[in-house]
């Protein structure tokens, strides 16, 4: 069947949900919601709440992930997972993660009034810890979910020196109850997120929704500098082992192979210290950080080695030192091919076109990729802004958003999976 919509209606209760998610906060001046505090609890009930209204079963697992279940063909049918996250950045927007849940329960409430039924249930999840805000850990609510949660995870510290156990300990939580919260494979579909694009391009494309491809990989390093410090004013500019303008040559060097990516790379050098710091010195040592991000793994080790290879001949002509060390590193994670086209075929069905674009962002889709297949919709955000209070998406692309979910699960049937093929089978 095909449910009735009203997209307006379903905007409106968006705009109204994020706002109200919006106002739970640590700070009376901006939005500020860490894993694992008050607020979140505070959020977490918030959302369970709208949960039972939708008709939802709810249940919280050992990382305080709140679940919303539907299961018209019993509990031991596989299920469909829909989600986001619900934790923040310091000072953050009210969109980020929160739209991906909202949607979710929005879109499951008119499923449900519609009397629709599947051989299959669905559960709408809102994790925490995806920001990596609290504590020097990420994912690792979905991670949990998905089963593969590190205990190393668990003697990690936040700012107050409270540790991750502790923390789960005051949130009510038994750290011995984490395994519990692994998803059988054998029984779950897919993995959907919803989520504010981050970026322009679906502004520029003048659209409200788009379809992700993948999650792209990315690659940190700390790139080390050696020169030789010196009197600013009697040193002639020929003689000089200058190592910050030896850095500035680097970090545009990887501008450079950036831009010249056919996968649309990005590269952006986020941090520099420079010593010893003072007007009249020449720079002695910089050290600087280069993150690098690619919808394909092969193009990124490929930039990788171009840079490691031109900041070596940058410093051998400047007789700089320069050490690269890697200290972060995330595979590519590809949405399934058929779930992008189901989800396409969701928008065309609300009446537009869906770009196809990598996120250059992580998401809890990363983790839940261990678990199962993974697709996303993106939804426009005006400017491309995000982790800024200056975030938003208009209620018409919310309503939008919800309404092409709607049509995804109402089309979904149950699929084949084959990793042979990269996608699903049906």
């Amino acid at each position: 069947m095909t449910v009735p919509l009203d997209i307006a209606a379903l905007g409106a209760r968006a705009a109204a949900m994020i706002e109200e998610l919006g106002a739970i906060s640590a700070t009376a001046d901006g939005l500020t919601r860490f894993f694992l505090t008050p607020e979140h609890r505070r959020a977490a009930d918030r959302v369970a709440a709208w949960m039972r209204a939708a008709g939802l079963e709810v249940s919280e697992d050992a990382l305080g992930t709140v679940r919303g279940h539907w299961h018209p063909a019993g509990p031991d049918a596989p299920r469909l997972l829909i989600g986001s996250h619900i934790d923040t950045v310091g000072n953050a927007g009210k969109y980020d993660g929160t739209l991906g849940v909202v949607l979710g329960i929005l879109a499951l409430d008119e499923i449900r009034k519609a009397g629709v039924t599947k051989p299959f249930g669905i559960d709408v999840l809102a994790f925490g810890d995806e920001e990596g805000t609290r504590f020097p850990t990420t994912l690792s609510a979905s991670a949990a979910v998905a089963g593969i949660f590190s205990p190393a995870n668990l003697t990690v510290r936040d700012a107050d020196g409270v540790s991750y156990r502790d923390a789960l300990l005051a949130y009510g939580k038994n750290p011995d109850d984490i395994p519990a919260a692994a998803y059988d494979p054998n029984k779950v579909i897919a993995y959907v997120e919803a989520h504010i694009e981050q970026g322009p391009v679906l502004e520029a494309e003048g659209e409200p929704l788009g379809v992700v491809t993948a999650i792209a990989g990315a690659s940190r390093l700390s790139v080390t500098v050696t020169g030789e410090a010196g009197h600013a004013g009697t040193v002639p500019m020929t003689m000089r082992r200058d190592a910050l303008l030896g850095a500035a040559e680097m970090a545009l060097a990887v501008e450079r192979i950036a831009k010249a990516d056919p996968h649309g790379m990005v590269a952006t050098v986020g941090r520099v210290h420079v010593e010893p710091g003072s007007i009249n010195v020449i720079p002695s040592r910089v050290v600087f950080t280069v993150d690098l991000r690619s919808g394909s793994d092969l193009s990124r080790r490929d930039a990788l080695e171009r840079f490691e290879r031109e900041a070596h001949r940058i410093a051998d002509l400047r007789h700089l030192g320069v050490v690269i060390s890697a200290f972060h590193e995330v595979a590519t994670v590809p949405c399934f091919r058929d779930l992008q086209l189901r989800l396409r075929n969701a928008v065309a069905a609300v009446g537009h076109r869906a770009p196809t674009l990598a996120s250059g962002a992580g998401h809890d889709g990363q983790a839940m990729s261990a678990l199962c297949p993974i697709g996303m919709l993106f939804v426009r955000c005006r400017g491309g802004i995000s982790h800024n209070p200056a975030e938003y998406a208009s209620p018409d692309d919310m309503g939008l958003a919800a309404a092409a979910l709607v049509r995804f699960i109402e089309r979904f049937q149950l699929p084949q999976l084959s990793e042979a093929t990269g996608g699903v089978e049906t």
